[in-house]
């Protein structure tokens, strides 16, 4: 299976990350995938950049030869209500986000709270990832975030860093059995990514792909394994998120 796209990446700038902007992209170039996203660390999170990193982004130029770049950044879910660590000028700047929990940007008294979280971020029409929803330290019920993924086609990350032996996320594999068999089940659209915080991990999706083939996990749910999947995925986003702003709407009106 071809990945072409690897969305989840860091640098220096997320502050427990070790390449710069331009290692990361010599490494994309020479791993062989066609689109590197920016996903550095948003300001909740300890040492991470502040909002004008992001909203300055538009200084990285888009084009490096073959290889294209995509502006944007990785959030930390705040509360049971959805709140991400950006504003909206500074997400509408941006070209995708991955919405992520995290602690102690996510309080650990609030963890029964894990699964309103998500599903309240999922309605935020800048959020196109969900972020290695695995970890059995932050709890959810993967049936309902499936249906919420689906009803607002947000894709469900299978992180590749989740899935090493040194990860400090517990339980991955498993919960990823179980995610995949719904998303298979129910239609529901998956992307592999790195989650790379050092250049050599940039297009690394290997432990992913074995747990794909492993669970036969249908090529055409995976959003970028193609390009036209990836356009059309981003477009079918966009139009989810516009149509669950005019429901919205109209029950205010």
């Amino acid at each position: 299976m071809n990945i072409i796209a690897d969305l989840h990446t860091h640098t220096i700038a997320s502050g427990h990350a070790y390449s710069t902007l331009m290692e990361n992209i010599n490494a994309a170039k020479e791993s062989g995938i066609q689109i590197l996203g920016i996903s550095d660390h948003a300001p909740a999170l300890e040492d991470a950049p502040k909002e004008t990193y992001f909203m300055n982004l538009k200084v990285v130029h888009k084009e490096w030869h073959s290889l294209k770049i995509l502006h944007g950044a990785e959030l930390s879910i705040l509360n049971e209500y959805g709140d991400v660590d950006l504003s909206d000028e500074t997400l509408s700047m941006l070209d995708y986000t991955v919405a992520s929990l995290h602690y102690p940007a996510f309080p650990r008294e609030k963890l029964s709270l894990c699964t309103d979280a998500v599903i309240a971020a999922m309605h935020n029409p800048y959020i196109y990832i969900l972020g290695h929803p695995d970890d059995d330290l932050m709890p959810l019920d993967y049936e309902a975030i499936t249906l919420a993924a689906k009803r607002y086609y947000v894709a469900l990350e299978v992180n590749n860093s989740s899935l090493s032996p040194v990860s400090f996320r517990k339980g991955a594999a498993e919960n990823y059995r179980t995610i995949l068999k719904l998303a298979r089940n129910l239609g529901v659209p998956i992307i592999v990514s790195s989650d790379s915080h050092i250049c050599y991990d940039i297009g690394n999706f290997s432990r992913a792909l074995a747990l794909l083939k492993e669970l036969r996990f249908p090529e055409e749910l995976i959003v970028n394994s193609s390009m036209k999947r990836l356009t059309d995925f981003f477009e079918c986003r966009k139009n989810a998120a516009a149509s669950a702003n005019r429901r919205t709407f109209r029950l205010a009106v």
